[in-house]
């Protein structure tokens, strides 16, 4: 898999958030509905509450549809955005497809009414990490655990209660750590077969082209909505949607 994008302008916002799990180790180490704190899974510095955890999926990377052979999952990367986002879901909505978000922690923490925006229009929620860190899997397990279950606390309270489905590494950067941890969460590591290129901006056409020639390689399509202008992604969506219908796919999520 690709790794793009980095960690860009999501380092600024990252940085606050980290910040501010560091605080949470002061936090009561018990609640009646959620039961003690894990600081084991922590980076050194944040606990994370034990609620009712959901039931463990597969550690394999998912990349299958769940709507079979001619199925195509749509995944929307690296927001929310309050300027792109709701263009993307506006777009989804226009053609009646289900995508899955793979959004960033401190994203979602800022813009919760768009996490529940995704909710309630039927789509399904991806943890993306918190800092979009595409080397993560040169880092240590704490770190590895900070990155994944901070963003999936922040995603989950965003959503007003809505955990993710799956998790998906930052330009790929599984380890058999991750995916376990992830895994045990009730998130599925989520793959790709087709990467659009849409985060290059190398213009609607090209980003057409690519996900036309590629749909060979599998069922789940990477776009983006956040990141920068991706002005690029939602005109390629309304073209890409309409010719995966005429080709005889129908639109689903990654199997679970």
């Amino acid at each position: 898999m690709a790794r793009h994008g980095g960690r860009g302008w999501y380092g600024q916002v990252a940085a606050a958030a980290l910040g501010v799990t560091g605080v949470a180790v002061a936090a009561s180490l018990w609640t009646a509905q959620a039961g003690p704190v894990d600081t084991r899974s922590g980076a050194g510095t944040s606990a994370h509450r034990t609620a009712p955890k959901a039931a463990p999926v597969s550690v394999e990377i998912a990349h299958a549809s769940d709507q079979g052979a001619r199925g195509v999952n749509i995944t929307i990367d690296d927001g929310p955005d309050p300027v792109w986002t709701p263009q993307v879901l506006q777009v989804l909505k226009e053609y009646g497809v289900k995508a899955t978000f793979c959004m960033i922690g401190p994203q979602a923490e800022a813009h919760p009414d768009l996490v529940k925006a995704v909710v309630a229009a039927g789509h399904r929620l991806c943890d993306h990490t918190v800092s979009h860190d595409v080397t993560m899997d040169k880092k240590s397990e704490a770190y590895q655990s900070q990155q994944i279950l901070d963003a999936e606390r922040m995603i989950t309270k965003a959503s007003g209660g809505v955990r993710p489905l799956y998790y998906r590494a930052p330009g790929g950067a599984f380890t058999p750590y991750s995916r376990k941890l992830a895994a045990s969460h009730g998130m599925r590591p989520l793959g790709w077969n087709v990467d659009s290129k849409d985060f290059e901006r190398p213009g609607t056409e090209a980003v057409v082209a690519t996900v036309k020639d590629e749909m060979s390689n599998g069922p789940t399509v990477l776009f983006h909505d956040a990141g920068g202008d991706r002005s690029e992604t939602v005109a390629a969506l309304r073209e890409v949607l309409p010719w995966l219908k005429e080709q005889g796919y129908s639109f689903g999520f990654p199997v679970r």
